[in-house]
């Protein structure tokens, strides 16, 4: 077991400093993700701590798991941005950095004075990122948002329900906070290379409703596509209730058939060359995807006649394309991501013996660190990175007293 604190490499965006003031799962994700690329993330605080703080389970207070596995890699630093000196500092902070990212409802951010044009003002170069709910030119601009509420607005539940729940229902991840967390690390990456060629920074707006519109459109438009429409919305292969895990007779497995090739060598393998592989159903993509219901059903049938494990050698060597049903406790110990080092453990200097997901691509010139500092306390470097501003001791016990700032006084 290595300490958190061990680094391997430095990361293509090794140089790069951001201000972070996103909380919860989006923008904590997607700053996550760029810190183990190699960028410097200053975590900016409130006084309470990040909500996910406070989301169990957890061996000690402020340290809840989805905090722990979406902030490592990061420095805290807790003001109280009610305050104006805490905004001051904030801005002071953001003379340095490269990225100023937030999501923090745009105008809530202006009227703290960390707006665009307030930080560029302090910072021409700065690229002024902000994660919201919805595109600022539309009339919901102001409206707040949460993954649920973004689900629900881009049809999730309905195409839950579609697909054979019995009730409309949200997915049981954080998608569209992930979603548009991704969003918002090309955003960044690529206003990074565009100020590499101009030399100004600029404003970017990663909004979740028009990020989320699209990840479910580009799949269901389908005759919703045309003018007029020639057809219902929906993908068919996607909603239809026979695709699942198929039962075996002893467990299950994940088995997708897929292009002509995978038909053929599926029917040759199970005896089916001269018998099913002529239905009129299977013959081509087409008629698969017309037909998609009776094609599911009709394998789910054939899956049940042999084990899992004689399933997986004679799909394996057929080359038809399975894998196993895991969970996400198999998925801690699976081969593939052991021997890549995607799992690994480390040891929080608070909270002990830890598993560590790495960034999931590899670098031949710039790899991202395998091994990155841990999840911060709230407070953890307050003083730090005020001294690095330029405040003095003195100045920062100031703050301290009026509340302008929180310090983990004990370890720091």
């Amino acid at each position: 077991m290595n300490a958190a604190s061990d680094s391997v490499g430095n990361g293509p965006l090794a140089g790069v400093k951001i201000l972070d003031l996103t909380s919860v799962v989006m923008g904590p994700f997607a700053t996550q993700i760029l810190a183990q690329l190699g960028a410097e993330v200053i975590k900016v605080e409130s006084p309470e701590g990040d909500n996910m703080r406070h989301v169990g389970p957890m061996n000690n207070p402020g340290m809840g798991h989805i905090f722990l596995n979406a902030n490592a890699g990061k420095r805290s630093i807790a003001l109280n941005l009610k305050h104006p000196q805490a905004c001051e500092a904030a801005l002071k902070l953001a003379e340095s950095c490269d990225v100023f990212i937030s999501n923090v409802r745009p105008q809530a951010l202006a009227r703290l004075g960390l707006d665009f044009e307030s930080v560029q003002k302090r910072n021409p170069r700065i690229i002024h990122v902000s994660c919201c709910g919805f595109d600022q030119d539309g009339p919901d601009a102001a409206r707040p948002a949460y993954d649920d509420l973004i689900q629900g607005a881009t049809g999730v539940p309905w195409l839950m329900n579609q697909y054979g729940m019995p009730e409309p229902a949200y997915a049981p991840i954080t998608l569209a906070d992930r979603v548009t967390g991704l969003h918002t690390v090309y955003a960044v990456t690529a206003a990074l290379y565009a100020r590499s060629q101009s030399g100004v920074g600029q404003s970017v707006v990663v909004p979740m409703f028009e990020a989320m519109a699209q990840f479910i459109l580009g799949d269901h438009m389908a005759g919703l596509t045309f003018q007029p429409p020639i057809g219902k919305p929906g993908y068919a292969r996607l909603l239809t209730p026979h695709r699942k895990p198929y039962l075996t007779s002893d467990g299950m497995l994940c088995v997708l058939i897929y292009n002509d090739k995978h038909w053929k060598s599926f029917f040759d393998a199970i005896g089916e060359s001269e018998g099913l592989a002529r239905d009129p159903r299977f013959v081509t993509h087409g008629a698969r995807a017309e037909h998609i219901d009776e094609v599911y059903a009709k394998v789910a049938h054939i899956l049940r006649t042999r084990t899992t494990a004689q399933w997986q050698l004679l799909l394996n060597a057929a080359d038809v394309p399975n894998m196993p049903m895991n969970t996400p406790e198999d998925l801690l110990s699976n081969s593939q991501l052991r021997a890549t080092g995607f799992v690994s453990e480390s040891l929080h200097p608070s909270e002990g013996p830890m598993h560590t997901l790495a960034h999931p691509t590899k670098w031949s010139g710039t790899p991202p660190a395998r091994r990155f500092s841990p999840a911060p306390r709230l407070g953890e470097h307050t003083r730090q990175l005020l001294r690095e501003a330029g405040y003095s001791e003195e100045s920062i016990d100031v703050l301290i007293q009026q509340g302008a700032c929180r310090t983990d006084e004990k370890k720091d």
